[in-house]
């Protein structure tokens, strides 16, 4: 299947129902995500409202205006000395895995980042234990493939579906770690 025209823009509160309609099955039927309860529509744009004061978050829209993806960043950790590191989250609607919707989300997620002064992208990924009816080793490759490296794996850590999951620290440097660093600019 051949991908329509794609934009990626910055998501809006309204986009909210849409974007969640993606999430769902991901909470419902995979273990991509270790939420348990599909989070409301109100909850899920203040996720979005309150990601947009300092992140990027970013949607995949199609000629036709429907969200085909989403991506975002957040605080890697809460204190100042982490300030040049995220950590990253992209979501594709089902069924339109592999047609390039994530590559695009990531690289005008990284080339924000990059304008913010961001030097560390990093991911939390799910990892299965093999075999897993809930989950493959798509998303560990999906990273690899964009040049982040493995760097920490915490064995059985997650539970859900009855059967524990192992998470794995992946990151991708995306600047200059100098002993001089500009601060982060911040969305506002």
């Amino acid at each position: 299947m051949k991908m329509s025209k794609i934009i990626i823009r910055t998501a809006k509160e309204e986009d909210a129902e849409r974007l969640l309609e993606i999430y769902a099955p991901y909470v419902t039927d995979t273990a991509i995500t270790f939420e348990y309860e599909v989070p409301t529509v109100d909850e899920f744009r203040h996720r979005i409202i309150t990601t947009l004061k300092k992140y990027p978050y970013l949607v995949a829209e199609d000629e036709n205006g429907n969200l085909m993806g989403y991506a975002y960043a957040g605080a890697f950790k809460g204190r100042a000395a982490y300030d040049w590191a995220v950590e990253t989250s992209i979501y594709v609607k089902q069924g339109e895995a592999g047609q390039g919707l994530g590559r695009l989300l990531h690289d005008a997620l990284q080339k924000e980042l990059q304008q913010m002064g961001i030097l560390n992208m990093c991911a939390c990924i799910s990892a299965p234990r093999g075999i897993d009816p809930y989950l493959t080793d798509n998303s560990i490759q999906f990273h690899r493939h964009l040049g982040y490296r493995m760097v920490g794996r915490f064995a059985q850590c997650g539970y859900k579906f009855s059967r524990w999951y192992d998470m794995v620290w992946m990151e991708k440097h995306i600047g200059d770690h100098t002993d001089m660093v500009e601060p982060v600019r911040f969305h506002s």
